[in-house]
Order: structure tokens, then C-alpha cells, then sequence
């Protein structure tokens, strides 16, 4: 199930599965996927979603298979969450179960599940992020190393390009609808 708040974008041809709801504003481009086996997921407002980037919220582990060899997956769930203003970029992978707010997820990029995204934190291109740690605020990995440094300010919102992108994307694919709020 999608719970989709009004004012975000979501084409029909993005990969959502699972319980997820979506807040205003935000905008989800086409071949995205977001995927919640393990639990549900939150998304706040004003989040950019590129092409091909994955939001993933699945189980450390394969569900055990019974008798009728279909699969019984973990009782517990796990639910993730993600801030406001976050930016994913194209082919970036995220599964870290919380993420602040103003983060930057660069293109082909992967954040693993046990990492935690403070607020103002940017992750380079093609940089991957597996240990078990919650990065400090406005921290940045970059470079083939994955080197750090930490930057004075939060990285900027991306009002402008949402702007766009909310009146452009509904001219060139077919838009989820989402639920109207009961009449008063």
C-alpha cells in the first residue's frame, strides 16, 4: 500500500512495493525504486528521487521456507525513515534506516543498512558506505578512498529543481494519483 500526500509526483512508472507513504512535495522520477519487504517506509517532504536510484528496506536475511515451499518472511519489521529535503541521485542505492534531513546521496553511490545519515551529510559518487556508524553532521565522502571531511554549512535545498521538475514531469508521463482527503 502507497500513501502518496498531495502535491508530491510520482510517475506510474517507478518500482514502488511494500508500505510506503510519501510526503508533500516530493518528486520520484521514473525507473526509481523503492522497495519495502522488511518493513515500512517513511519519506518526508520535499525529497528528490532520480532515475534508477533504490530506496531499499529489505530483511538482513532470507526468509526460511516451509512445507509448501513458500516463504515465511521475519515477524519483526523494520521501518525506515527518511527526512526532508534529501536528494538521491541517479543509480544511487540507499538501505540506511534513518535518514536526517538535507542529506545528498550522489550518483552511484550506496549507503549500507547499518549506516545512519545525520542532517547536511553528502555521500560522493561512486562511494560506498558499510560500517556500522552514524555520520556526524555535514560530513562528506568523496573520492575513490572514501575520504572525509566535514563542510561548515548544510549542503543547499533543492527548491528550484523541484519547481521544475513538478511542472515539467506531469507533461511527459502518466502521474499517480494520490488520495483525496475526505470532504469536510
Amino acid at each position: 500500500s502507497v500513501k502518496v500526500a498531495p502535491g508530491a509526483i510520482i510517475p506510474v512508472d517507478c518500482e514502488l512495493r511494500g508500505e510506503i507513504t510519501i510526503g508533500s512535495r516530493t518528486v520520484i522520477h521514473p525507473k526509481a525504486r523503492i522497495i519495502a519487504e522488511a518493513g515500512p517506509i517513511i519519506i518526508g517532504e520535499s525529497n528528490l528521487i532520480e532515475e534508477q536510484a533504490e530506496i531499499l528496506n529489505f530483511y538482513l536475511y532470507q526468509p526460511i521456507r516451509n512445507s509448501a515451499s513458500r516463504e515465511t518472511p521475519p515477524q519483526n519489521q523494520t521501518v525506515m525513515i527518511i527526512g526532508n529535503q534529501n536528494v538521491f541521485e541517479v543509480s544511487s542505492k540507499c538501505e540506511a534506516l534513518n535518514v536526517g534531513d538535507n542529506n545528498i546521496i550522489e550518483c552511484k553511490a550506496s549507503v549500507g543498512r547499518n549506516v545512519e545519515l545525520s542532517n547536511g551529510c553528502i555521500v560522493g559518487p561512486m562511494c560506498s558506505i558499510t560500517t556500522v556508524e552514524r555520520l556526524p553532521e555535514n560530513t562528506v565522502i568523496y573520492g575513490a578512498n572514501c575520504d572525509r571531511r566535514t563542510q561548515l554549512e548544510r549542503p543547499p535545498p533543492q527548491t528550484a529543481q523541484l519547481d521544475f521538475l513538478m511542472k515539467i514531469l506531469p507533461n511527459y508521463h502518466h502521474i499517480r494519483k494520490h488520495a483525496r482527503p475526505p470532504p469536510k
